[in-house]
């Protein structure tokens, strides 16, 4: 089991960026796909990308493709999301969560370990 807390969430302007980072605690973040999601105001949680265990492999929805890129570095625990060219359409709370399935999982119910959100809120 990894516990995981998000940071980086914050106020910007339209076509700005921000990082997110999500640090995991235990030994076993490494074997761990994981994933970002987020939530808006009276939306459903929405799934924005994912990368693999190693790192070798990301996935995103044509949402986000192009603006976002996820990487990680399992040395500090710590998987990070890349927002470029953000739009107020990208207000949500933005989680990260962890998965034990081989891969890239992109369903919330595939995903057994999420931290507690970090807002992010994109002004016009």
């Amino acid at each position: 089991q990894v516990q995981l807390v998000e940071s980086g969430g914050g106020l910007v302007q339209a076509g700005g960026s921000l990082r997110l980072s999500c640090t995991a605690s235990g030994r076993t973040f490494s074997t761990y796909a994981m994933g970002w999601f987020r939530q808006a105001p009276g939306k459903e949680r929405e799934f924005v990308g994912a990368i693999s265990a190693s790192g070798r492999s990301t996935y995103y929805p044509d949402s986000v493709k192009g603006r976002f890129t996820i990487s990680r570095d399992n040395a500090k625990n710590t998987v990070y999301l890349q927002m470029n060219s953000l739009k107020p359409e990208d207000t949500a709370v933005y989680y990260c969560a962890g998965s034990t399935i081989y891969g890239l999982p992109v369903k919330s119910n595939e995903y057994s370990n999420w931290g507690q959100g970090t807002q992010v809120t994109v002004s016009s």
